[in-house]
């Protein structure tokens, strides 16, 4: 006869559990923050019922207005809601890692071939494959999110303005404005006088300023190549709104083309196989640490991959642990919990200019939009898993 688990045990058994299935999403969800948005309401939501749809919208508006990588900080969330920061920890560890581990492998194979660079050819249909995957993100936000007349003009206005202007700094203007419109318009209710918030932890801000500071300075004065990689990176994750497709071109500007750390040739090849590459899209971070060191070896380049990946990740978790137990009491008052529709509204707006965006670059010919409507075809009307998706795409280049 077997031993009855503890409440301890039978609790570890559901963390090993849904650490599973944040690898299996870790390995799957390919396409950026706003496609995994989509990946996570299907498995964690409707599948495992990990937690609600309402609770999943909520932590996704939170960490819409937070910089640094969206789907890492959401997602990092949940672990944090389910089992605190210990859980929270595992989960960012468990989504960040196979990413990264393939941008770092690839970066070292890459810089250190001795004949010349690969042709990237048969990663020519992973660009107008990508826009599929966005095409289908904007029409999943569109079906959760917009319900309301005024949820489309939110949309319609913050896609527009994000087309035409394009600057990175107008996203949280844009979801600010969303949430302020939307409380506006939704409340009718008698507001009750806001209880004191409880439990702040100001020890996790105080060290995502300290290690700002801290990194700013060893850098500057030792001028280390590690130390002003991480500087570069903490920076760039502290300040960054609107996911990694605004880290990669300013990263473009700082490691290619102002401190020469890398050659164009190099970052655009990195580029391409990020597209093939699931998880977080600043797992580029990684690849751009290690190509940068390439100069002091094998171990150097490690060193490298490690101090860029953990770099870019870390002043956004520090932000989660210090907003999300705030947010905990914050959401249940009715201006935040009447902001949270148009901040999801101006979400859907943007997911579709970033769409636009990534087509841009794409050559108008019939094999690309062939691509870009199947793909957009096998998401809407099939169950073919993305990895799928992005292997044949791979392998028709290689074909063709």
């Amino acid at each position: 006869m077997s031993t009855p688990l503890t409440r301890g045990q039978f609790q570890r058994f559901r963390n090993r559990l849904f650490l599973m299935d944040i690898l299996r999403l870790a390995l799957t969800a390919f396409g950026g923050p706003q496609v995994h948005y989509t990946l996570f309401q299907k498995r964690l939501v409707e599948k495992k019922k990990y937690l609600t749809e309402e609770q999943l919208k909520e932590i996704n508006s939170l960490c819409a207005m937070l910089p640094g990588p969206t789907s890492t900080q959401t997602i990092t969330a949940v672990g944090f809601m389910r089992g605190g920061p210990t859980l929270a920890f595992f989960t960012l560890g468990v989504w960040i890692l196979p990413g990264s581990i393939l941008m770092g492998a690839f970066a070292i194979i890459l810089s250190n071939m001795s004949q010349g660079h690969p042709k990237l050819e048969f990663l020519r249909y992973l660009q107008p494959m990508a826009s599929g995957f966005l095409i289908y993100a904007a029409i999943k936000f569109i079906q959760l999110f917009v319900v309301k007349s005024y949820h489309w003009v939110l949309l319609i206005l913050t896609a527009v303005v994000g087309i035409v202007i394009g600057s990175p700094w107008l996203i949280p203007v844009m979801l600010l404005i969303g949430g302020i419109s939307s409380s506006y318009i939704n409340n009718r209710e008698r507001l009750k006088a806001p209880e004191p918030i409880k439990h702040i932890r100001w020890d996790n801000l105080l060290l995502f300023l300290g290690i700002f500071v801290l990194a700013a300075i060893v850098g500057v004065v030792s001028q280390n190549r590690f130390f002003l990689l991480f500087e570069n990176f903490y920076r760039y994750g502290s300040i960054i709104f609107g996911g990694g497709h605004v880290l990669i071109p300013l990263m473009f500007n700082q490691f290619v083309g102002y401190k020469h750390y890398m050659e164009a040739s190099d970052f655009l090849a990195g580029v391409g196989i990020l597209q093939a590459i699931p998880g977080p899209v600043f797992s580029f971070a990684g690849f751009a640490g290690a190509v940068s060191t390439k100069e002091f070896g094998y171990l150097g380049q490690i060193i490298g991959w490690l101090m860029s990946s953990i770099a870019i990740f870390l002043p956004g978790i520090l932000l989660i642990f210090f907003v999300y137990p705030i947010w905990d009491q914050l959401k249940s008052y009715a201006p935040v919990k009447n902001a949270i529709e148009g901040i999801n509204a101006a979400s859907a707006g943007l997911v579709i200019s970033s769409a636009y965006l990534l087509f841009l670059p794409v050559e108008v010919n019939e094999e690309n939009m062939l691509i870009l409507l199947a793909t957009l075809f096998l998401l809407l009307s099939t169950k073919v898993p993305s990895p799928i998706i992005v292997i044949s795409c791979i392998v028709l280049g290689v074909i063709i």
